[in-house]
């Protein structure tokens, strides 16, 4: 038996209406065609699906089995089609984020929140288990959008510049090195450095300054939660070198120090990757403008 959502909307109609006159004025098709309609689908059921003797016209038991098929598969369709129109009209995706960057949480979840309100039919996550692989995660499609400060010429990706930052040294105030001006490569050989764990050639202090200038620190500690790098830095367990922005604060208070690493201070650039066609999506322009401007003010704060 061959049913299309025409078969499922004519059986509705006529079930809503009780007959089939009003049924082919709802369904906007003459009363002869509906007659031909129904007549076709019983031939190939093979069976009546309405009761012809009552009025108004009542659905017979086969009938209502193909009434619960259509109260159950048009809603899903309309809902099917109503999404489709949001995703050509630009109000609805997909936004699912892979980040390369621990510290970048800090300026990330303001601009989800703003980005929440404006785009509520988006869905929006985040997929930490993919910060090793993103960007062959990104190639993959399973995310839409990676966060780097690492540009790489990959097929269809187009790395988004977002914003400039200054990897800054951050130290216990009771700590040698607060008594510079600035830090070189060679004030880390006798230091605890604290990083993420991640790898040295994703971290800036390294891959900037101490691998060029082939030093070594004294200890590398890796750290996952950025407070509780503060925490160890602010009991002289060690120095760690953290974005302009999380030091926002910090660099107030009594038990810290922070200073330019080097004589001119590091500038680096973050980046939002995403996949060529996707860069113009309205709802991703959108983030991308967010993502510009809210860690500039935390820079400012």
């Amino acid at each position: 038996m061959h049913l299309d959502l025409r078969h499922l909307r004519t059986i509705k109609a006529i079930h809503e209406t009780g007959g089939l006159a009003r049924a082919a004025d709802t369904l906007n098709i003459t009363q002869s065609a509906l007659s031909h309609q129904v007549k076709g689908m019983e031939d190939q059921a093979g069976m009546e699906l309405f009761v012809r003797r009552t009025k108004p016209l009542k659905l017979s038991a086969a009938g209502l089995r193909v009434l619960r098929t259509a109260e159950r598969v048009l809603p899903e369709m309309e809902a099917l089609s109503e999404e489709f129109r949001a995703l050509r009209a630009g109000r609805s995706g997909r936004l699912h984020i892979a980040i390369e960057c621990h510290a970048c949480f800090d300026w990330l979840f303001p601009v989800l929140e703003q980005f929440r309100r404006a785009w509520p039919e988006v869905d929006v996550d985040i997929r930490p288990g993919l910060a090793f692989g993103a960007m062959e995660a990104l190639m993959r499609e399973e995310v839409d959008l990676v966060i780097s400060s690492d540009p790489e010429k990959l097929p269809d990706v187009t790395f988004n510049p977002l914003f400039d930052y200054a990897p800054t040294l951050v130290a216990a105030r009771t700590n040698p090195l607060a008594e510079k001006d600035y830090v070189e490569a060679e004030d880390f050989r006798d230091q605890m450095l604290i990083t993420y764990p991640v790898d040295r050639t994703r971290l800036d202090i390294f891959a900037e300054v101490l691998t060029p200038a082939r030093v070594e620190p004294r200890a590398v500690r890796q750290v996952e939660l950025t407070a509780v790098i503060l925490m160890l830095v602010a009991s002289d367990r060690g120095v760690s070198v953290l974005p302009d922005w999380v030091l926002r604060e910090v660099k107030y208070q009594p038990d810290y120090i922070t200073r330019p690493v080097t004589k001119k201070g590091l500038t680096k650039r973050m980046y939002a990757a995403t996949r060529e066609e996707d860069a113009i999506r309205p709802f991703m322009a959108h983030f991308l403008r967010l993502a510009r401007s809210e860690p500039v003010k935390l820079q400012r704060a």
